[in-house]
């Protein structure tokens, strides 16, 4: 009886937790699902008569608030923002962890620029894109996407190349492998999960960033975080609470369902190494 009150208890203690830690997002989620009288007379976590109203006001808007292209921006410029990174630094994460290429200074600088504030690159990073052609284009905002997130690829390939088997690179030099033919063939496979675990970060990251959307960006390639902003003042007469609680709803849902769809992935690269036989 003891132990299934010991349970009982730890079940109570976790629900309890979820709940606080979820609190913003069921509070969000309760209020996108309320018409605009219900949230002014019932504020509260219950729903009297739930409605899609709210969402159906988001996603049937056009021209300036147009969520769609909104999402599409998001969409190209995180899939450029954690693709790229993969590919440059599993290469350099192979140099760095078996050849010592810059492990003494290339490798800590570069993963010690993401503890510097984003915002001491903001006029220095305008300024060049202004120069290049760059501003408010999907390509430059996923190229500093991209930057942001080598960092961490960079930490997380190097402590996986690290704990590779050695003997397994030796032993496909010894047959007669080239350097593509062990990165490619025999390495890659091998940092798979790895790999999956940073693109999906990266692929959070950049979808949820907003410093350099609202920097870099005007009209043409305004990602969600961004343009979710536009629509809280989008009727006139103060905030439209219901269609700002859809809208971020919405803006929220891709890195939220990527991340419970790939939570194993995430777990079994962040163990992998930690034990050997």
């Amino acid at each position: 009886m003891m132990r299934g009150l010991d349970k009982g208890m730890r079940w109570l203690v976790f629900g309890l937790a979820a709940f606080i830690l979820n609190f913003p997002v069921i509070a969000t989620l309760v209020t996108s699902l309320k018409s605009a009288g219900e949230i002014a007379s019932n504020p509260g976590l219950s729903v009297r008569s739930p409605t899609l109203e709210n969402y159906a006001a988001v996603l049937s808007t056009g021209g300036r608030l147009d969520v769609w292209a909104y999402l599409g921006n998001s969409l190209v410029a995180a899939l450029i923002g954690s693709l790229l990174p993969m590919v440059l630094c599993f290469p350099m994460a192979w140099a760095v962890a078996r050849r010592g290429v810059g492990a003494a200074w290339l490798f800590p600088a570069v993963v010690n620029l993401r503890a510097l504030p984003l915002i001491v690159f903001a006029i220095p990073l305008y300024l060049m894109y202004q120069s290049l052609g760059l501003l408010d284009t999907r390509m430059g905002l996923g190229l500093i996407l991209a930057v942001v997130n080598l960092p961490l690829a960079m930490l997380i390939l190097v402590n996986t190349i690290r704990d590779l088997p050695l003997e397994l690179e030796e032993a496909a030099r010894m047959d007669g492998a080239r350097l593509s033919t062990l990165l490619w063939q025999i390495v890659l496979p091998l940092c798979r999960p790895a790999l999956v675990t940073v693109f999906i970060f990266g692929f959070i990251t950049a979808w949820n960033e907003f410093l350099f959307g609202l920097m870099l960006t005007t009209s043409e390639a305004v990602p969600i975080t961004v343009g979710a902003s536009f629509f809280f003042a989008s009727g006139g007469g103060g905030v439209q609470w219901g269609v700002a609680a859809a809208i971020i709803m919405i803006s929220s849902a891709p890195p939220l369902l990527l991340g419970l769809f790939m939570y194993r992935h995430i777990g079994g690269s962040m163990t992998a190494g930690a034990v050997k036989g």
